[in-house]
């Protein structure tokens, strides 16, 4: 067992001890902190939200410094996620037309779900699986293993079936969609060069084609969800219309304009609640050859460290 692990499991114990309101407190200081200390994100976050949104400096800064402050309560709210139950969650996580995601279920052909890096993602997995939700999601490892064993042990206690991404643990992925399960993709994330290139905030993106793939091969809707903070203190999570498959010409064109049309549905969340999102992530890092990239992956699952 790795001293990082420890340290991180006893952060946790600690915390746990503690009420929610104080767990808020920690983690707006430790943002705070995060702010000044990680320079280089700080950085790249600030260059990126300007070109996206066209933003003075001085409004960027303001959203930026709010997202690191955000994280910083994320990240105690993690550490957390040992103290919570179902009533409890119930009282900081509320859920904003629910009877979508319910309906998408009771269909039994599984429900492929797309979220992003937008708020507590941990705390939106967490919270539908312990509503009853039969929750799975496709994850990619994070650089450190530690990191990656205390996430999976959180996520596991609260219900969610894990994917690696990249192994042949796909197949339970497809096959938990076949027991009708609820399968969730961070899709926001660089897809590498077998992404599908598309316009996301302003840029050609290499964007993962995996949510359309796996709705299209079996025939499952997709149900964008998303969670932000509220200003009193706990979460939201909005829910939104399910997406269904549009076939066009040719697979590959269906994909692509799916891929598309779920990737407008993520930039129009993120403008909305600026600050909610990721800005320091390298979404933009795999660049764009006109000549060279105009095709489909077969697939390519959210390209992210976390799940839902």
């Amino acid at each position: 067992m790795s001293l990082q692990y420890t340290i991180l499991k006893m952060i946790s114990r600690i915390i746990c001890l503690f009420p929610y309101r104080f767990v808020l407190k920690l983690g707006k200081a430790l943002g705070h902190v995060y702010y000044y200390a990680a320079a280089k994100q700080r950085c790249r976050a600030l260059q990126q939200i300007k070109e996206s949104l066209a933003l003075s400096d001085s409004e960027a800064e303001t959203i930026i410094r709010s997202l690191f402050i955000k994280l910083g309560q994320t990240f105690a709210e993690v550490m957390y996620m040992p103290a919570l139950t179902k009533e409890s969650i119930r009282q900081h996580v509320a859920i904003e037309n629910i009877e979508y995601l319910q309906d998408a279920v009771q269909q039994a052909k599984g429900v492929v779900f797309l979220t992003a890096h937008v708020g507590n993602w941990e705390w939106l997995g967490a919270r539908l699986a312990m509503e009853g939700f039969p929750m799975t999601s496709v994850i990619k490892r994070q650089p450190n293993d530690q990191h990656t064993q205390i996430l999976n042990e959180y996520r596991q206690m609260v219900g969610i079936e894990i994917f690696a991404r990249g192994t042949t643990e796909l197949i339970g992925a497809a096959k938990a969609l076949k027991q009708g399960k609820v399968l969730g993709f961070l899709a926001d994330q660089d897809a590498g060069p077998n992404g599908v290139f598309l316009e996301f905030l302003g840029k050609k993106a290499s964007t993962p084609s995996g949510p359309a793939v796996f709705a299209r091969k079996f025939k499952c809707p997709i149900i964008p969800t998303f969670i932000v903070r509220r200003p009193e203190g706990g979460h939201r999570i909005i829910v939104h219309p399910p997406v269904t498959i549009q076939e066009m010409a040719t697979e590959a064109e269906t994909i692509r304009h799916m891929t598309q049309n779920l990737a407008s549905i993520t930039e129009d969340f993120i403008k909305q609640y600026p600050d909610e999102w990721l800005w320091f992530q390298k979404r933009w890092n795999t660049r764009y050859e006109p000549l060279a990239v105009e095709h489909t992956a077969p697939v390519n699952g959210g390209k992210a460290g976390e799940t839902v």
